[in-house]
């Protein structure tokens, strides 16, 4: 029997991991910078985490979630999305109590039963950042900003910023039911998904990519018109701050998030060079999520950004990213019987620093010369009778193929001047 990936994961194989350690290298460096902290969290929590905070109606616990029942009968699900389980850990953990506003990223796999395409995984990635305890629309612009300056840093250039507000559930109620009202003559004609969403939460239609519903919702009333005086100057003051930052951004009065926990601020950045899905990164404020969890009343606002999508946003731009490292020096050797000389210089040039490696397969020397061209091996050292007579190795510069012989009491010292400059 052939076993195989699951459908819906897949391996990720050492080229494709130098990729992803850049980009996670790039977001450690720029998030740590402006003051954020790593988290990790189990890779699965308690059903009802989920269930309460995401919304028991949404897509994602109707039909997405990988739940089971453990050996005692409790339910728990893979984590789905990062921002519940860093607030369960927030309250768990009196996390207010170590740092307050609290600010943490994290990079952690998820997991969504959803239908796979290019980009989009069962088992998928993400890059994601949280801010616990503020509430201005300051931090807002910060999250917002520190997003966009990513995505200069990785040299993407495609891409745009939309923001927009949702209101609070105050003053969201009465638009909601303004919007059943504009849906209502056309609640036959909206796809399954929208016609559930009519009753469950009608701004969630905005996210459907069905074009009848699309057409149907150009039209509807824009949330923007039926928000209090409060969320308005909030966000005003978002788009203030995001002014300051020199961030470019455009409004989207359509833009809603697909979790009930969302409100006030929404946004995402999006790529034309991704189609239809053409969000790589998105977020938004989550005020009423902590309370919800048990906690006591506190502000939250955060995004995510999807690895896949992001690694296939770059390659459509042609940025190109740290592949496999070349290794410094690839020791060879003429005959098995200096096999022991051979691994003598190995391990005596790794304690030194340098990336070094061997042939165990015990090959010919043009064989392992091959080996050495494979791994851009930049300098061979190559141990054969006649200079191990002398105390000595020959030494080739792969890149100029220039050859050298040299004592092997001066080698790690000659290797380090050659290839780090000391």
């Amino acid at each position: 029997m052939k076993y195989k990936a699951i459908k819906g994961t897949r391996d990720i194989l050492p080229e494709e991991m130098f990729k992803r350690r850049y980009i996670e290298n790039i977001a450690r460096e720029l998030f740590e910078r402006w003051g954020y902290l790593p988290i990790l969290t189990p890779v699965f929590e308690q059903t009802e985490l989920f269930v309460r905070s995401i919304g028991e109606t949404t897509d994602i616990v109707q039909k997405e979630m990988y739940t089971f029942l453990d050996r005692k009968g409790r339910s728990l699900t893979l984590r789905p999305e990062g921002t519940a389980p860093v607030v369960r850990a927030y309250l768990e953990n009196n996390l207010k109590d170590f740092r307050n506003p609290t600010k943490l990223y994290y990079f952690m796999p998820m997991f969504r039963y959803e239908r796979p395409q290019k980009g989009r995984l069962r088992e998928f990635h993400q890059i994601g950042l949280e801010v616990l305890g503020a509430r201005g629309p300051d931090i807002d612009a910060e999250v917002i900003s520190i997003l966009a300056t990513y995505f200069e840093m990785l040299r993407i250039s495609t891409y745009e910023v939309k923001v927009n507000t949702i209101g609070c559930r105050k003053c969201r109620a009465s638009y909601t039911k303004k919007l059943r009202r504009y849906l209502k003559d056309s609640f036959e004609k909206l796809c399954v998904d929208c016609q559930f969403r009519y009753e469950a939460n009608p701004m969630r239609a905005f996210d459907c990519k069905n074009r009848t519903c699309h057409s149907i919702l150009n039209k509807a009333p824009q949330i923007t018109d039926y928000v209090c005086d409060e969320c308005q100057r909030h966000f005003e003051g978002v788009k203030h701050f995001l002014n300051i930052s020199g961030t470019r951004f455009t409004v989207d009065k359509r833009l809603v998030r697909g979790f009930d926990y969302y409100e006030k601020t929404t946004f995402e950045v999006v790529s034309p060079l991704l189609g239809a899905q053409s969000a790589i990164g998105a977020g938004g404020r989550y005020d009423p999520l902590i309370a919800d969890c048990g906690g006591e009343e506190t502000p939250g606002i955060g995004f995510a950004i999807g690895v896949e999508r992001l690694l296939l946003q770059l390659e459509e731009e042609n940025v190109s990213l740290n592949s496999i490292p070349p290794v410094d020096v690839y020791v060879c050797y003429l005959g098995e019987d200096l096999l022991d000389k051979a691994l003598e210089i190995v391990f005596n040039l790794r304690e030194r620093g340098l990336s070094v490696d061997i042939d165990y397969a015990h090959r010919s020397l043009k064989g392992q010369f091959k080996v050495a061209d494979r791994l851009k091996a930049k300098y061979v050292v190559v141990v054969a009778p006649e200079e191990e007579k002398m105390e000595s190795v020959k030494v080739r510069d792969m890149n100029s193929g220039e050859e050298q012989i040299v004592k092997k009491e001066e080698l790690a010292k000659t290797l380090m001047e050659i290839i780090h400059g000391g």
